[in-house]
């Protein structure tokens, strides 16, 4: 994480510290330094088709189990179809009594059921390839779809261009990415993260204003750090890589010092009732912070709905300890996740910013078709449901279909790259555009041949 105000020691005959000086001069080291990615980035045409568009990407750490929420199976025997039953929504489809406020807004949103992939069954491969459209091989980590967004458009004003919340993604059993950082793209397109939860009361953002007793005169100190390099570093500041590297300074300069990011996070400015709609719990309030930063200018935030599977509530419903039973996915887990879904919905539609925005509920996969012995269902990577509302999508219909038991697609098979295309596609691009991947070469955003789910257009 880069810091600006650390206080550093040796200092230099103008007031600045050693410390100081590698903080600035690390930047190169951690991603900024390839001239490779600079000029691929001037050269590249991005097409500027959509540029309004922006993405809410809810992700649903755990996995919530296809069955007991968005394709319910009525008619299969009591340990596949599970103890909720069906209701009518506003579209052409049912899901489960435990969500009862999607069923209001299934107009807006589509589903698709059909979802699949053939890695292993382990939360991390499935967190990177909803996330990246691929599996982290070869020792090659594709970027997050909001890094390589940030990295393709940039910023639109002092935020960042992409935005994490609450936090990225910590321990789910493996050892893998997560797929929640900028890859091969560096350090510097990597999402801001928000390190806080926003329903606290004393809720503040680590690292985004400087220390209260740091003076102007000490600010405006670091901000001279640029001439130090300048004088006693002419040859590397004129490359290509040091250009890169002061612009990653400035942008985080002004994300420090900027009154709009201040208010962009500021939640105190919505009105009681507002965040009490979203529900005053750390999802809700993400949820109604993220519909604020993309109100600001943020290109891309994600939602984290839960951190870890680990000692809490989630959609991880193994049934046994450590992890969830299907009444506390019932009784818990369902009633923050509908009503934060609802509001965010219906705020982004009441202030006309539904159309572009895409608001995409993404899981790393499904659950078994028959309830364990412990009373839960595992992990199921064979058949899951995703849904999409909102920046071009069209809502009330359900995409594809999965067999009698929820087990396996038998309609519209859909894979990870494909849901990954979609996304990219409402927001405007080219999937043959190419990103500078490793050694520089061209790395295309979805592989060859992958499209978008062009049934939800």
């Amino acid at each position: 994480m880069l810091r600006l105000t650390d206080v550093g020691t040796a200092q230099t005959c103008d007031g600045v510290t050693r410390r100081d000086f590698l903080q600035v001069g690390a930047l190169g080291a951690i991603g900024l330094g390839l001239p490779e990615l600079l000029a691929a980035r001037e050269a590249g045409a991005v097409s500027k088709e959509h540029d309004d568009r922006a993405c809410i990407l809810i992700f649903n750490l755990g996995a919530p189990s296809q069955m007991d929420t968005f394709d319910p199976k009525p008619n299969a025997a009591a340990e596949i179809r599970g103890p909720f039953q069906p209701i009518s929504t506003n579209g052409d489809f049912q899901i489960t009594e435990i969500l009862p406020r999607h069923a209001k807004h299934a107009d807006k949103f589509s589903i698709v059921r059909s979802c699949y992939h053939t890695a292993a069954a382990v939360h991390d491969t499935g967190h990177q390839m909803l996330q990246t459209g691929r599996l982290f091989s070869g020792g090659v980590n594709t970027p997050h779809a909001g890094s390589a967004v940030a990295y393709l458009r940039g910023r639109k004003t002092d935020l960042p261009a992409s935005v994490i919340l609450p936090e990225p993604m910590g321990s789910t059993g493996g050892n893998l990415p997560h797929g929640q950082d900028a890859g091969f793209l560096g350090k510097a397109f990597d999402p801001f993260s928000l390190m806080a939860d926003p329903s606290q009361p004393n809720f503040k953002v680590p690292d985004l204003l400087p220390p209260q007793d740091l003076g102007e005169a000490r600010m405006e100190r670091r901000r001279r750090l640029r001439s130090v390099v300048e004088e006693q570093v002419a040859q590397f500041e004129a490359s290509p890589a040091a250009k890169l590297m002061d612009s990653n300074f400035e942008s985080a300069y002004r994300l420090m010092t900027s009154p709009q990011a201040r208010a962009a996070f500021d939640l105190s400015k919505e009105s009681p009732g507002m965040r009490e709609k979203y529900g005053v719990n750390r999802f809700g309030q993400c949820c109604l912070l993220a519909r604020r930063l993309i109100e600001a200018g943020v290109r891309f935030v994600t939602v984290n709905t839960f951190l870890t599977v680990f000692n809490e509530i989630t959609w991880d419903i193994h049934g046994s300890k450590p992890f969830t039973s299907i009444e506390g996915m019932k009784d818990i887990v369902a009633p923050m996740y509908d009503q934060a879904y609802a509001a965010l919905l219906e705020d982004l539609q009441d202030r006309g910013m539904l159309e572009k925005t895409l608001v995409c509920n993404l899981a790393e996969f499904g659950r078994t078709p028959r309830i364990n012995p412990a009373g839960g269902r595992d992990h199921w990577p064979q058949c899951f449901s995703v849904y999409f509302a909102g920046g071009g999508i069209q809502g009330g219909r359900a995409i594809g279909k999965s067999d009698p038991t929820g087990g396996y697609p038998a309609e519209r098979p859909t894979e990870p790259a494909e849901v990954v295309a979609t996304i990219y596609k409402s927001l405007g691009f080219d999937l043959e555009t190419a990103l500078p991947g490793p050694a520089g070469r061209p790395f295309p955003l979805v592989d060859f041949g992958k499209h978008e789910v062009k049934e939800l257009f």
